[in-house]
Parts: structure tokens; sequence; C-alpha cells
């Protein structure tokens, strides 16, 4: 009888351990593949704002804020840091009103390149943070993963994104 004792207790630890390195290699994964998604985004927000920098910058004839889009729309992987760099410093080197269409989407693009930004930041610092546990270094667990990194870029805000103060009449 107390042969049977030890056996399942080292059974139970068997299971225990086992869904517990299950749970881990799932959230090795959940990470990578939410920092993948989250790097796709980011992508998709920049180039939605190159691309609006571009119909803004054709409305105002404004060279270097074209130039820049275009480069930050045509850049590859290896340059794509450096082009939106490049069309972050245009555009806040521009003096944009909100009053046309071109420029609110801008501007709207503008806000949510940030919000995408800064959501990728977070999931990469995660999934870096799974990858650097012990438990998952020893076993591998992220081998089978791409190495997420960051998208290093100027703050991406825009001068007009920010909201005029309501008048003083209105108020009173």
């Amino acid at each position: 009888m107390p042969r049977m004792w030890w056996v399942m207790s080292a059974i139970a630890v068997a299971a225990v351990l086992t869904a517990y390195l299950a749970w881990t290699a799932h959230r090795v994964e959940r990470v990578h593949v939410r920092a993948r998604s989250a790097a796709r985004a980011l992508d998709a927000h920049l180039l939605r704002r190159a691309a609006a920098a571009a119909v803004v910058a054709e409305q105002t004839d404004f060279i270097e804020l074209y130039a820049a889009a275009r480069l930050a729309l045509d850049a590859d992987d290896d340059d794509r840091e450096a082009a939106e760099n490049d069309l972050t410093r245009q555009l806040q080197a521009a003096t944009l009103t909100g009053a046309d269409p071109a420029t609110r989407t801008l501007v709207a693009t503008s806000r949510r390149a940030v919000l995408a930004r800064q959501v990728h930041t977070d999931l990469v610092r995660d999934a870096l943070t799974a990858r650097r546990r012990p438990l998952v270094r020893a076993l591998g667990m992220a081998r089978q993963y791409d190495l997420p990194t960051y998208f290093e870029m100027v703050e991406p805000t825009l001068p007009a994104a920010r909201r005029p103060l309501p008048d003083a009449t209105v108020l009173s």
C-alpha cells in the first residue's frame, strides 16, 4: 500500500509539471504570434500614414513631404525605419491645418500609428521577456519563432494632432 502512494504522487507531480510546460509553451507561442500580428498592423498603419501624407503633400505642393512619403511607401524592410523617421520629421516640420479632409485623415492615421507602435513595442517586450525565461531557454521553446524586434522611430505625433483649447466665450 505505501508503494501505491508514491506512484500516485509521482504521477500527480508529472501531470502538474506537464501541464505547466504545456501552458508555458502555449504562452510563448501566443506572445510571438501577437508580436508578429502587431508588426503587421504597425506596418499597415505606417503605410496608410505615408499614403495620406502623399495626398496632403500633393495638395499643398510640399515637395520634401511628398518625397519622404514616397520613400516610406517604397522602402524595403532594411530601410523602412529610416524612411519612416524621415517622413515623421517632414510631417512635424510642416504646418498642417485641420480644415480639409486630407489633413484630418493624415492626423487620424498618425494617431493610429502612434497607438500601433505602442502596442507593437509592448508585445515585442513581452515576447522577448518570455524568451529570456530560464525554462524557455533550456527547453528551446522559442526556437521555432523569429526573434521579434522593436521598430525604432521618432515619436510620430503631429503638432496639428493636438486639439485647440476651447474658446473662452464658449465656456462662459
